[in-house]
């Protein structure tokens, strides 16, 4: 079985989410899959997706590198016990981008709600 048809599931949902410049070759026992997704979010589901396949990622045998647009953002749901510090030290941003970001629903940055949807912008 070929790698491409291995990983079918996984070009496929590529192409269902719509990456732009999607290329997909194979190359020494290596699936390459390269392009430019539209949000993180839908990067983040490519990636859900390779880890259903190969869940421990023990196969070695793909290599994604998948972009997102410069200002793209991520959502993240807001749980009990969270903070903006604690969001950003995750995500590998400031509080203080987050609290930009979120204005329109944080109005005091000491106080968030669980169930918030917030945006996170990628770092």
């Amino acid at each position: 079985m070929s790698l491409q048809d291995k990983y079918k599931e996984l070009t496929d949902l590529a192409k269902n989410l719509g990456v732009s410049n999607l290329q997909v070759r194979e190359q020494d026992n290596v699936l390459y899959i390269d392009g430019a997704a539209k949000s993180a979010d839908d990067k983040e589901k490519l990636w859900n997706a390779y880890g259903k396949l190969d869940p421990d990622f023990r196969g070695a045998d793909v290599v994604m590198n998948i972009t997102v647009p410069e200002g793209a953002t991520t959502n993240y749901t807001v749980t009990s016990g969270d903070s903006l510090s604690k969001i950003g030290k995750v995500h590998g941003v400031s509080w203080q981008t987050i609290y930009e970001a979120n204005k329109d629903i944080i109005k005091n940055p000491d106080i968030i709600q669980p169930g918030w949807i917030l945006k996170i912008p990628l770092a």
